[in-house]
């Protein structure tokens, strides 16, 4: 579906109904519900901040194809978004994969010495049937997975891996792991200094959560043919595959950067965005690597790794009447799903950045799209 043939936004919305077969009609307006947004989502409430809600796609991932809502105020992105994705698409569609590591927290606590750290992580590995008791006597959507600390001088820091199921879950491990904090304070006499400590470690990028992942870490593949890489995107396997290598990898290496791609933050902020999650962990999603691959001298093999995805589709601001409505158009109920096509359509950005890149378009975009020239 191009929706490019639609002049108005009410003729696109009403397009999209017909191709999905759902009703639309919250997205696009003021549909807020004062009432739970003030009681749920917002403090000291005075209004809602509106932000303009594109649709990029189809994205064919496996056997099935999404349609991606990216809330953005950034020129050209959905438009970038969208090429990618039909680059994809017609290359067979990407493949996934996705693993469910956990929601974390990492209380610190403080002891008088090292003896009694060693003492403390004796504690946590004894007690894990207790603990894990008492964390999923505070909710029936939480189960404790596993715990492991490391001691610095008298600090003990501990992290808490938690299966939240379909909900992102910051808010219920937060609760879990206060109540074995309090467990562990009366059991041994270590006083907890913060439930957070940072070493959950949470809305921030860290070689931690990249190494050992959080929440869903992520995979996405696919094998651009040659007469696509020039028909959609005006280049070749050979000269993308050298602006991946001097700016994902080297330009990443000499910089510090923990995230070893082009964009990442970009899409997953413009999805996050639409589709309710906590804009707080983009920075977390960011983190991640683009590999590519000359295959057979003229084909481009791209893939991606997100090691640290935070999402959810229910709770928090997925139950936000707009948010919601987004949600139904990628027709995703599960949060492991909804991180795979997280996945795709960071994919689909890469692609279609790397290609811009390559041919010098990046500039002629925004000034076409951004500035309406």
């Amino acid at each position: 579906m191009n929706l490019k043939n639609y002049k108005t936004v009410t003729d696109r919305r009403k397009a999209l109904e017909k191709e999905l077969n759902i009703h639309v009609k919250n997205v696009g307006s003021f549909s807020l519900n004062e009432t739970i947004a003030s009681s749920k989502n917002c403090e000291n409430m005075i209004g809602a901040t509106q932000i303009p809600l594109g649709i990029a796609g189809p994205l064919k991932i496996g056997k099935k194809e999404y349609y991606l809502p990216l809330a953005t105020t950034e020129g050209a992105l959905v438009a970038s978004v969208n090429r990618g994705c039909k680059a994809i698409t017609m290359s067979g569609g990407a493949a996934v994969d996705s693993q469910r590591v956990g929601a974390t927290r990492g209380p610190v606590f403080k002891v008088n010495n090292l003896s009694e750290s060693k003492k403390l992580g004796e504690f946590l590995s004894t007690h894990f049937k207790e603990l894990k008791k008492i964390t999923e006597g505070t909710s029936h959507h939480l189960t404790l997975k596993n715990i492991t600390s490391r001691g610095v001088g008298k600090y003990r820091y501990v992290r808490f891996v938690y299966d939240t199921q379909d909900a992102m879950g910051m808010n219920m491990v937060t609760i879990a792991t206060t109540a074995a904090c309090e467990f562990i304070e009366k059991e041994t006499g270590a006083t907890c200094v913060s439930v957070a400590g940072n070493f959950d470690i949470d809305k921030k990028p860290a070689w931690l959560n990249s190494i050992d992942g959080r929440g869903i870490q992520v995979w996405a593949e696919v094998t651009i043919p040659e007469k696509i890489l020039s028909d959609v995107l005006k280049t070749t396997a050979k000269t993308i595959y050298e602006v991946w290598l001097a700016k994902c990898m080297i330009g990443s290496a000499l910089s510090g950067s923990l995230g070893f791609n082009a964009q990442f933050a970009n899409i997953i902020a413009a999805l996050f965005l639409a589709t309710g999650q906590d804009l707080g962990h983009v920075g977390e999603g960011s983190m991640g690597i683009t590999t590519a691959e000359i295959i057979h001298e003229k084909d481009l093999y791209i893939s991606v790794y997100l090691p640290d995805l935070m999402v959810g589709t229910v709770g928090g601001g997925t139950g936000l009447a707009t948010q919601k409505e987004a949600l139904s158009i990628l027709g995703v109920t599960k949060s492991q799903e909804l991180a795979e096509i997280v996945a795709g359509a960071v994919l689909a950005g890469e692609i279609s950045l790397l290609s811009s890149l390559e041919e010098g378009s990046l500039a002629r975009a925004h000034v076409t799209y951004g500035r309406n020239r």
